[in-house]
């Protein structure tokens, strides 16, 4: 299949959902995207902002179940898991519980890496030639840790990425932090820094892409949330919306954390779970970070943006519950305080939560539809959308346009599960 005069429905109009369409229409596809809401509005909107490589570990691994259960006992501990009678929750904590040892772990980072990377080479690619404006800094990321067992816990990560992975991180210890990042309190145990590591706004990311896709004819359907798939001889014929059926040659589904409802009428097991995520924004504080941060032992980031400031974090399984909880923001808020002189600032310009699109291994899942060549499947991005969406859309471009794929998916199989 060739983009050369071919019709592709992309289904979501987030960040994967805007990588598709940019990368093939740029192959010749005329693009039509649509929304059950507005354009970068889902889980794009407002989270941290990070284009990180650092971040190859999966979420499962050894010692994840442990922690897990430590943090649900904490009545404002960052994980929350909302009790409910919800088979489909159960199953993929069971799966998740499954994939916390060493060898899965290792297995799913060398699959996230080049994924990574090369996500990282092809943002740096667009901005630069597309002239972007969405505040993108190549500056690393700073992980920082307040006690010396945290610290020295954490060594034990960074060794094993230097040697998987070959992601050495520069130990920073004592008055070194602090001159390096002067917003930090002092009296901090350490931190580790990511040089490779880069950061931009993501709603002004969304802004500037669909400003250069719509100048490309790709058409933007708001509010067009699709409901099915018309299916024939093996192939879909259209997308099935509430005012009608839309009809094209090649289809993508991105619709993130509402995928699985979705693969299940195409025939595909998609064990994709909300993750709700908060984050605030606010003005930049008087003493703001230089650097993006990772406070680990409370489970807190921190991006410093030109034009504002964000706190972001926690975890919550609770479905598609809408429910914006204070005490979560608050967790935000406290944890910063730990660390930071200035934890805030004041107007608080938005309080926000996203839906992450988690699967039980912590890998999107990028692959053609077993039951339908047509339409590929680019869904389940965890926590890396932002950091991995360049690459996926090239990848979904590849696949439509029947080109090899410029790295390993294998592992993001449909089939997996």
């Amino acid at each position: 299949m060739s983009g050369q005069n071919g019709k592709v429905i992309v289904a979501g109009a987030g960040l994967i959902g805007a990588a598709s369409a940019w990368f093939l229409q740029r192959a010749g596809w005329h693009v039509t995207m649509l929304d059950q809401g507005r354009f970068g509005r889902g889980a794009s909107h407002a989270n941290c902002g990070f284009v990180c490589p650092s971040h190859v570990l999966p979420l499962a691994g050894p010692g994840a179940v442990r922690s897990s259960l430590k943090a649900l006992m904490q009545p404002n501990g960052p994980l929350k898991i909302r009790a409910r009678w919800d088979p489909a929750l159960w199953t993929w904590l069971f799966r998740f519980a499954r994939r916390c040892n060493l060898k899965d772990m290792l297995e799913a980072g060398h699959a996230l890496q080049p994924l990574l990377q090369s996500s990282r080479q092809l943002y740096e690619e667009l901005i630069t030639t597309e002239g972007l404006d969405c505040e993108w800094e190549a500056r690393g990321m700073l992980f920082v840790f307040r006690t010396p067992a945290a610290m020295e816990h954490y060594a034990e990560t960074d060794k094993l990425l230097s040697q998987e992975f070959n992601l050495p991180a520069r130990r920073i210890e004592g008055d070194e932090l602090t001159a390096l990042e002067p917003a930090l309190k002092p009296g901090l145990a350490g931190g580790w820094f990511y040089e490779t590591d880069a950061h931009l706004r993501p709603d002004r990311l969304m802004a500037e892409w669909r400003r250069i896709l719509e100048a490309r004819g790709v058409v933007v359907q708001e509010n067009s949330p699709v409901l099915g798939f018309k299916q024939s001889q093996g192939k879909v014929v259209a997308a099935i919306t509430p005012k009608g059926e839309q009809t094209a040659d090649a289809f993508v589904l991105a619709t993130g954390a509402w995928s699985r409802q979705l693969g299940r009428q195409l025939g595909c097991v998609l064990p994709i779970e909300p993750g709700k995520g908060y984050s605030m924004t606010m003005p930049r504080p008087a003493r703001c970070p230089t650097y993006p941060l990772i406070f680990e032992e409370h489970r807190v980031a921190v991006t410093p943006m030109r034009s504002g400031y964000r706190l972001g974090s926690t975890m919550e399984f609770a479905g598609f519950d809408s429910t914006l909880r204070r005490e979560r923001l608050e967790l935000l808020k406290q944890g910063a305080a730990v660390y930071l002189h200035e934890p805030c600032a004041e107007p608080v310009l938005e309080e926000w939560f996203g839906w992450r699109p988690m699967t039980p291994d912590s890998l999107p899942i990028i692959d053609r539809c077993p039951r339908a060549g047509n339409l590929v499947i680019a869904a389940g991005h965890n926590m890396i959308g932002l950091a991995s969406a360049t690459a996926t859309g090239k990848l979904v471009m590849e696949l439509l346009c029947n080109q090899s794929p410029h790295l390993e998916i294998r592992p993001f199989r449909a089939t997996r599960f």
